[in-house]
């Protein structure tokens, strides 16, 4: 009898759970994060260390940092691959949509220089973040993080597997 009691909490519990966030059939199943890559950003003031997740196909470029609020202070994500399905750069647009944390959206030429930063996208946004010109890679930081450290367009972008 205490059996079957504990099962119908359990069940009523991952019910009550579920309605939380709104019953959102596009919120995510737990899964494991992307790989992880280290990536340096090298600007006037010096070289800037990260360890970032790195998302290569289109799912995983059309998920991005969506519904995350545990990104590490010099964690982020980068979008290489850009377009995931490779061939010549091209522009980029973004938005946060279901992103509950800002972002600085960092836009990166072929050369690996950076092009544009949109700094502190506005959280669930759905206003589109252009690359105002044609990219090869994005990463997304935390926001402000790129004010905080002084990087600026212009300023270089190395991870293994694309120049330094």
């Amino acid at each position: 009898m205490m059996f079957r009691n504990v099962a119908a909490a359990l069940a009523l519990a991952t019910l009550s759970l579920s309605a939380c966030n709104g019953g959102d059939a596009a919120a995510p199943a737990a899964k494991e994060a992307a790989p992880k890559t280290p990536l340096t950003i090298t600007s006037s003031n010096g070289a800037h260390d990260f360890v970032v997740e790195v998302a290569r196909t289109a799912a995983e470029q059309e998920r991005g940092l969506m519904y995350r609020t545990n990104i590490p202070k010099d964690g982020g994500m980068i979008f290489a691959p850009y377009p995931p399905e490779g061939g010549a750069p091209r522009e980029a647009t973004f938005w946060m949509k279901n992103t509950p944390s800002p972002l600085d959206i960092i836009f990166i030429r072929a050369d690996g220089t950076i092009a544009h930063i949109a700094d502190n996208a506005v959280p669930f946004s759905e206003d589109k973040i252009p690359s105002g010109e044609p990219v090869a890679a994005v990463l997304e930081l935390n926001g402000g993080r790129a004010a905080e450290l002084g990087i600026a367009e212009g300023d270089k972008v190395s991870w293994p597997g694309h120049g330094k």
